[in-house]
């Protein structure tokens, strides 16, 4: 497993040597390779948020289709499936770019857990020991400023994608476990951070600092796309 997030964290090693080469400081090299690669995801992150509007559109019928057949599971499935069709909806849609995203997410957080690993430069010895801000050396955990605030960061986005799920017709156990985790992940995340290296800790923050304007945008798109669905709902109807 550790060698497949090296497949990763190696060209990101190559990445991040050359942003800290053009800005010569290895705190901004960081804050713009989180910049970059959250960049690169936001598509996928679109595309979660899209088939999670589709489903939130579709959960009617699934229910209603579920009601019906409820002793013929067999028949179930069939109408389910052609009504994936007919609503051109891939019920994986949502779980693919999680797929994608996780080799990338690991292969990061290996590199900045142990940067020497995957970086060849003889500079970096001495970068990853720089200090940042209020942080005198990035290779060391900051045991609270950080934490703190990679913790909050993670709770408002975490927080604010609960509610995208929840608006998206997620319910049951699997609502009940994120409303825990909503504050179990943010706390967990603050304890690490205490003692990884600040680099990683930064990466963190800023990330989910990042994630909250996603999230903004995203649930704006969502919205906009359940009008859109429902708009041609009625279109349907009327026919």
């Amino acid at each position: 497993m550790n060698s497949i997030f090296g497949l990763v964290a190696k060209p990101l090693g190559y990445l991040l040597t050359y942003i800290y080469n053009f800005v010569g400081s290895y705190g901004l090299a960081l804050v713009i390779l989180t910049l970059i690669v959250k960049g690169l995801l936001y598509p996928l992150y679109a595309r979660q948020i899209k088939s999670t509007a589709a489903m939130s559109s579709i959960q009617p019928k699934m229910k209603e289709i579920q009601n019906r057949y409820a002793d013929d599971k067999e028949t179930m499935n069939q109408k389910i499936s052609e009504l994936y069709k007919e609503e051109g909806f891939n019920p994986a849609g949502g779980c693919l770019p999680m797929l994608i995203q996780m080799p990338i997410i690991m292969g990061l957080f290996a590199l900045l857990r142990n940067p020497m690993l995957y970086i060849a430069d003889d500079n970096m010895l001495f970068a990853i020991h720089e200090s940042f801000l209020w942080i005198k050396d990035m290779s060391q955990p900051d045991l609270w400023i950080l934490p703190i605030l990679a913790g909050i960061a993670t709770f408002v986005s975490f927080s604010m994608n609960k509610a995208m799920t929840d608006s998206g017709g997620a319910a049951g156990q699997g609502q009940a476990m994120q409303a825990v985790m909503k504050y179990v992940f943010p706390v967990s995340i603050l304890w690490l951070a205490r003692s990884y290296p600040a680099g990683l800790a930064l990466y963190w923050f800023f990330g989910q600092f990042i994630q909250i304007f996603f999230n903004i945008r995203m649930n704006k798109l969502r919205k906009d796309m359940q009008k859109d669905q429902g708009k041609n709902n009625k279109k349907k109807s009327k026919k």
